[in-house]
């Protein structure tokens, strides 16, 4: 909160709240948007990656928009904090792990893992609730299945 947040009333308190659907695509949203831009082409992978799933196996190309949209207007208006803590708090620790799966997945997929990529998996598996020995597991079976 600011001095001027206080002086001036425009503090605002938003509670955000998300449904599994859009908590587990918030998560894959902040993976692939770490650099601070989310390309076309990246919006693209995440589509593809999140309309495999069972999660949005009902998810036209129109909703996945509207999904995106929603993320991002809470991103812009209350900031990657306010987002990512609604998203944990709307996952179960299930989709925790699948959520860190993908974001692994996500970040791995080049066969690089950059010292910023690095810090932000061990502090998602942290935040997530996700035990060590699953986050390890999970680790070693991505950069397997990209040596190819």
């Amino acid at each position: 909160m600011s001095l001027f947040d206080t002086v001036l009333g425009t503090e605002t308190q938003t509670l955000v709240t998300l449904s599994p659907a859009e908590a587990f695509a918030a998560i894959t949203l902040a993976t692939i948007a770490i650099d601070g831009y989310l390309t076309e082409d990246e919006a693209s992978c995440i589509s593809s990656v999140l309309s495999r799933m069972k999660l949005f196996r009902n998810y036209s190309n129109e909703l996945m928009n509207k999904l995106f949209d929603k993320i991002l207007g809470i991103l812009c208006r209350d900031g990657m904090n306010s987002l990512f803590n609604a998203a944990k708090e709307s996952l179960s620790q299930d989709l925790r792990e699948a959520a860190f799966a993908v974001a692994a997945d996500l970040v791995l997929a080049d066969g690089m893992m950059t010292e910023e990529e690095k810090y932000f998996l061990n502090d998602l598996y942290q935040a997530l609730s996700v035990s060590n020995e699953i986050a390890v597991q999970t680790v070693q079976v991505i950069l397997i299945k990209n040596r190819a």
